[in-house]
Parts: C-alpha cells; structure tokens; sequence
C-alpha cells in the first residue's frame, strides 16, 4: 500500500516532464538567430533613445531564448578600460580596402554585465579609435562618414564569417549600418553565412546633417554590389539617399522613435514592405514581426 502513492507520483511525474520537454523542444525549434548591428549601445555611449534600444533589444530577445550578437563601432570616446574591453587576436588582422587605401580591422569585445550581452566593437585607427562619434571636437560631421559606415558594415560581415555563425534575421540600428543591406544581397548574397538572412532595418530620428562625402558611390561597390546599382541615387548621397538605399534591400522597416522620417516611411510603403509602427513596450511587437519577416519553414 505504501508503493502506490510513489507509484502514482512518479507517473505524473513523466507526464509532466515529457510535457514540459516537449514545449521547450518546440519552443526552441522556434528561436532565431539574430545579429544586431548598432550604432551606439549603451552604457558604452551616452543615453539616448538609440543608445538604450542597443542595449536593451538584444538583451530582450535572448531572454526570450533567441540566440544573439551584438556589434557597434568603437567610438573614440568609449573608455577601454572602464568598458574592460580586449582585443579579439584571431579576429582582428584582415585588411579592408576602402576607396583604394588598406585598413587594419580590429575586433575588440566586452560584456554588459546587468543585461548578459556580449557586444563585439569594430575598430580601426583612423576611422574610429582617433575619433568621436559622427561629429567632431567643433560640432560638425565628419567629412568621409560615409568610409566610415562602409568599412563598419563590411568589419561586421567579415567577423560574423569567421565566427562561422549564420544568422537568420540581421537588424540593423542607426545610419552607420544602413549600408548593411546593400551589401547583404548583392555583395555578400552567396556566402553560406547570409545566403538566406533576412534584414530588418529600424529607422531613428538621430542622423547626421552633411552628405556623405563625394566618393561615397565609388567608395561602397565591393563585388556585385556595382556602381549601375547605385544609379538611382542622388550623386550627393545625403542621409535620405542613404535611407532609401537601406529600405530598397531590406526585408522590413521598424520605425523606433515615434516620430520618425515620414518620407522614408512613405517610400518603405510604396514598395510595399512589412511596416511595424513605433511601440514603446516592444518585446513582444518585435518579436512578431522577427516571425513575419522570417516564418518558420513547415
């Protein structure tokens, strides 16, 4: 008589454990593999609405289980030792070739502790670590932004390829990654990492005021993504140019702030992309629209 009540527990016992594995089985065939390519992250760079949405997203989804990396430039006025950032040796050492001069890629990492991010930093002398961020001492853009974003953009996609990690969903935060889409489906489209990624682009209203530089067109072709692509673009490629350029390669369109540029949004809804509109508690809008953009294959 005394087994039968143990008997009885045990059973409900597996009844409840194969339930409870099953939902996490299924609950984790359901994550996505997402990178997260910013321009600034808090508490690396001051507050803003961009800055903590840097931070915070990332640590959202990958408390919703998601699987995440992070990158942000690194800005000349984040404090190495303050952040206990280090250098990536066997990332960093590749040269990127920009508008016909080498520079020297360099990987450095860190760890946001109260949110348990991992935020890897692309860095190079003379576009970052001699710097601040898009505006210099004076107040004023700096005049090869555009170098610079094209180097960043390219400095994620190579490091994310040695990391050999293939993301199913790239959100790309802030005008220093709006070149990211270009190059994810023309230059980078047959590469194993990103041949099926799909690309969100957020739209903030923080930019930058000057255009970006005039050798930015022959600056951004690198392999198929060719200078007759870039013919619909105004030869002054200001910051809306440069929106245009990201929405025309992107697969949907956040907008982050509440009042974003509405003619960027016009233009996002004239192609006809998926549009999330501006939510304060975004956890969960987020997430469904990672599923829209990227459903799950049946």
């Amino acid at each position: 008589m005394s087994l039968f009540p143990k008997i009885l527990l045990s059973v409900h016992d597996m009844r409840f454990f194969f339930r409870t594995f099953a939902g996490i089985k299924q609950s984790t065939m359901a994550k996505k593999k997402i990178l997260f390519i910013n321009q600034e992250i808090a508490p690396y760079v001051p507050d803003n609405h961009m800055s903590i949405m840097g931070r915070e997203l990332p640590r959202v989804m990958q408390e919703k289980g998601h699987e995440i990396r992070t990158f942000m430039p690194k800005w000349g006025n984040i404090n190495e030792r303050r952040g206990q950032l280090h250098e990536v040796i066997r990332l960093s050492g590749m040269n990127l070739i920009i508008n016909d001069t080498d520079h020297p890629l360099i990987i450095k990492v860190a760890s946001i502790q109260q949110a348990r991010v991992q935020v890897y930093f692309i860095d190079n002398d003379d576009y970052f670590t001699k710097r601040q961020m898009e505006k210099d001492e004076l107040g004023e853009d700096y005049p090869d932004n555009g170098e610079r974003a094209i180097f960043f953009a390219r400095g994620v996609l190579e490091t994310v390829k040695k990391l050999r990690w293939i993301p199913d969903i790239i959100h790309c935060q802030g005008w220093m990654s709006a070149v990211v889409p270009f190059y994810i489906k023309k230059a980078y489209h047959d590469e194993p990492c990103f041949a099926e990624t799909k690309v969100v682009t957020s739209l903030f209203t923080k930019t930058v005021s000057k255009d970006l530089g005039e050798n930015f067109k022959q600056s951004l072709e690198f392999r198929e993504a060719t200078a007759d692509l870039l013919k619909p673009y105004n030869d002054q490629f200001d910051i809306r140019e440069l929106g245009k350029l990201a929405i025309d390669y992107s697969d949907g369109i956040i907008k982050a702030d509440a009042e974003v540029n509405e003619e960027l949004v016009s233009y996002a809804t004239k192609k006809g992309l998926p549009i999330l509109d501006y939510h304060e508690d975004f956890g969960d809008a987020y997430e469904d629209f990672y599923k829209l953009i990227c459903p799950e294959e049946e």
